[in-house]
C-alpha cells in the first residue's frame, strides 16, 4: 500500500468509528437498515485511516466531519494538541489566546475538565480503537501492514501512557468498559509490542514523497520509539535502562535514514526540515515517520497549518500562508539558549541566525520585547519562524491557505541526542567520544561552534535547540527533574507567576478526562487530581 496517496484523496475507513466522549468502546458490528449499505471493509483505506488519524481531523477535510464526537477538529488535531500539552507547558512557548484551556497550559494550571487535553486523549484512543479494528479483520490481509499497524497502536499507547500514565488498555473493539493498567504495565506491553512487529516491519529506507512508501513506518520507526521508551524508562517504570536507550538510538543512526546537511544557497539545512517542500527537497533523509499534508488534498486546522498560522503575524517576513494568528512564542528562557547572556537582538530572522552563530536560532525579534511582560500581546515575547510554507526552490506552494509542509514527528537527529544522552548517564554524568561526536554532528549541522566537552545540562539545552516546538520538551525536564516539583529551574509564569513559581509533581502527569471516568467506573483518577 502507497501511503503517499494520503496526499491525492482524503483517506476514509468504510465503517465510521466515532468513540463519542468514551475511550476504548463501541460497537462496530451494527446491522444496516439500508439492504443496499455496502458493509464490506476496504482494508487499504482501514490501513491509511490510520495513519491520517494523526494528520487529519476526518474524512472530510479541514472543515469536515471529525472523527470525534462533541469537539471540533481543531480542538483535537493530534499535532496540535500534542504541541499545546509539550510545548505551552514548558519553557519554551507561551500563548496570547484566551480560548479555554489555554491559560491553563500557559501557567500549569490543568485538570481533568481540561478540553484540549481531552481532545488529545480522544484522538490517541480512536487511533487505538480503528488499529485495534484493523487487526482484528484485516491481520492476515499483508504482514507488513499488519506489522505497522501494531507500532501505529504502540505509538498511540505510548503517547497514553507518557500523557495520562495509568490508562484505560483494550487490544481489541469492545463494547465492555476498558479495565486501568498500570504506567509499569502499558511500558512493559509497548516495548514487547514493538520488539515483535519491528522483526516484520520494512527494512529502514529514506525516501522522498514521489518514492513509494513514503509516510509509512520501517524498522527504523520501531527502533526509535523503543530508543525514546527506554531514554524515559526510569520515569515510567523506576528502573533507569540508559544502555537499551543507545544500542537502539545506535540502531537508527547506522540505518539508511542520515542527518540531512545539505541546504542550499538560500536556505540552511536545518531551515529546509521545516518548509513546504520538505518531502522532496532531500530534508525527508532525515524522517522516519512524517506525517503527510499538502494544501488541496489533506488540509487540516490542526496539524503544520497550526504551527506555522499560530506563530506568525503579518508584520513578519511570509510564512507561505495568508494565515497568520499571532498566538504562540517564546519565552524568555528558551531565546536564552542561543543567547546566554540576555543579549538577543531586536532582528529579524536572517539577523538573529547570524548573531546567534546557530542556524537553529529561527526567531524574530524585529518589534517585539524579550519579556514577556504581557501575555495577551503577541510582541510581548520573541516570535519563532522555524516553520513555514515556503519552498526552499521559490518555487509556490498549492495553496495560498493551507500547507503542504510534512511534520516530521520522528526524525534520525532524536537518536543522536538519544545516544549522546544515554551514554553520558552510563558513563556517570560524563559525556563518552562517540556520544561527542554525536553532539558534534548535530551541531556541525547547524553550522555551530564545537565544545570541548559537553556536560548533561549542555545536553539537555541541545535538545531544546535541536527539537523545539516539536512537540517533546516536556518530557524531556521531567526526565531532568525540572518539570513539576522541587527544582531550581524557573521560566517566566511557570506555575503562574511571572518570575516562575514550582508546582506539584502530581503534574508531570495530565489527569484522566472527566468525561471517561464518568462513563467507565474501572478508571481511578490520578494521584493529586
Amino acid at each position: 500500500m502507497n501511503l503517499r496517496y494520503i496526499k491525492k484523496m482524503l483517506p476514509a475507513a468504510a465503517l465510521v468509528l466515532s468513540l463519542g466522549m468514551t475511550s476504548c468502546v463501541g460497537d462496530l458490528d451494527v446491522t444496516p437498515q439500508d439492504p443496499s449499505t455496502n458493509m464490506t471493509v476496504d482494508l487499504d483505506a482501514l490501513f491509511n485511516k490510520c495513519y491520517a488519524n494523526m494528520a487529519l481531523a476526518g474524512n472530510g477535510g479541514a472543515n469536515g466531519d471529525c472523527d470525534i464526537d462533541g469537539l471540533d477538529g481543531g480542538t483535537t488535531g493530534f499535532v496540535r494538541q500534542l504541541f499545546n500539552a509539550n510545548e505551552l507547558t514548558t519553557d519554551e512557548s507561551i500563548c496570547c489566546w484566551g480560548d479555554e484551556g489555554i491559560p491553563a497550559f500557559n501557567f500549569n494550571q490543568w485538570g481533568a475538565s481540561h478540553p484540549m487535553l481531552k481532545g488529545f486523549y480522544y484522538r490517541l484512543y480512536f487511533g487505538v480503537t480503528i488499529c485495534n479494528h484493523y487487526l482484528e479483520i484485516g491481520s492476515d490481509y499483508d504482514a507488513t501492514m499488519t506489522a505497522e499497524i501494531r507500532f501505529l497502536r504502540a505509538l498511540y499507547y505510548y503517547y497514553l501512557m507518557d500523557s495520562f500514565g495509568n490508562i484505560p488498555f483494550l487490544t481489541t473493539v469492545s463494547s465492555e468498559k476498558a479495565s486501568q493498567a498500570s504506567r509499569a504495565e502499558v511500558y512493559s506491553w509497548i516495548e514487547s509490542e514493538l520488539l515483535e512487529c519491528a522483526e516484520t516491519m520494512s527494512e529502514p529506507e529514506a525516501k522522498l514523497s514521489t518514492d513509494d512508501g513514503y509516510g509509512r513506518a520501517d524498522k527504523a520507526a520501531a527502533w526509535l520509539l523503543l530508543s525514546r521508551l527506554y531514554l524515559n524508562a526510569e520515569i515510567y517504570t523506576g528502573t533507569a535502562q540508559w544502555d537499551k536507550a543507545a544500542e537502539y538510538a545506535q540502531m537508527v543512526m547506522d540505518s539508511d535514514y542520515s542527518l540531512y546537511t545539505a541546504g542550499n544557497s538560500s536556505y540552511s539545512a536545518y531551515q529546509m526540515l521545516f518548509m513546504g517542500d520538505n518531502g522532496e527537497n532531500g530534508a525527508s533523509c532525515e524522517a522516519i515517520l512524517p506525517l503527510l499534508q499538502d494544501g488541496i488534498t489533506t488540509t487540516s486546522w490542526g496539524t503544520t497549518l497550526f504551527i506555522i498560522a499560530s506563530t506568525y503575524k503579518s508584520d513578519m517576513a511570509s510564512c507561505g500562508t495568508t494565515e497568520a494568528w499571532a498566538g504562540n512564542r517564546a519565552r524568555p528562557e528558551f531565546v536564552a539558549k542561543f543567547f546566554p547572556n540576555g543579549d538577543a537582538p531586536q532582528v529579524t530572522t536572517t539577523e538573529m541566525v547570524a548573531a546567534a552563530g546557530d542556524d537553529r536560532a529561527l526567531l524574530w525579534g524585529k518589534d517585539r520585547t524579550l519579556s514577556v511582560d504581557n501575555i495577551s500581546e503577541f510582541t510581548s515575547g520573541y516570535s519563532v519562524a522555524k516553520f513555514t510554507n515556503l519552498y526552499s526552490t521559490g518555487g509556490a506552494a498549492k495553496n495560498s491557505q493551507f500547507v503542504d509542509t510534512d511534520f516530521f514527528l520522528m526524525r534520525v537527529a532524536e537518536a543522536y541526542l538519544t545516544y549522546a544522552e544515554a551514554t553520558c548517564r552510563a558513563n556517570g554524568g560524563s559525556i563518552t567520544s562517540a556520544g561527542k561526536s554525536a553532539i558534534d554532528a548535530i551541531r556541525s549541522r547547524a553550522n555551530a561552534d564545537i565544545k570541548n566537552t559537553y556536560s548533561l545540562n549542555d545536553i539537555l539545552d541541545e535538545w531544546s535547540r535541536e527539537f523545539f516546538y516539536e512537540g517533546r520538551r516536556r518530557i524531556d525536564l521531567i526526565r531532568y527533574g525540572r518539570f513539576g516539583g522541587t527544582s531550581d529551574y524557573k521560566w517566566q509564569w511557570k506555575g503562574g507567576t511571572q518570575a516562575g513559581t514550582n508546582f506539584s509533581s502530581n503534574l508531570n502527569i495530565f489527569a484522566i478526562p472527566d468525561t471517561d471516568l464518568n462513563t467507565n467506573s474501572n478508571l481511578v483518577q490520578n494521584p493529586g487530581y
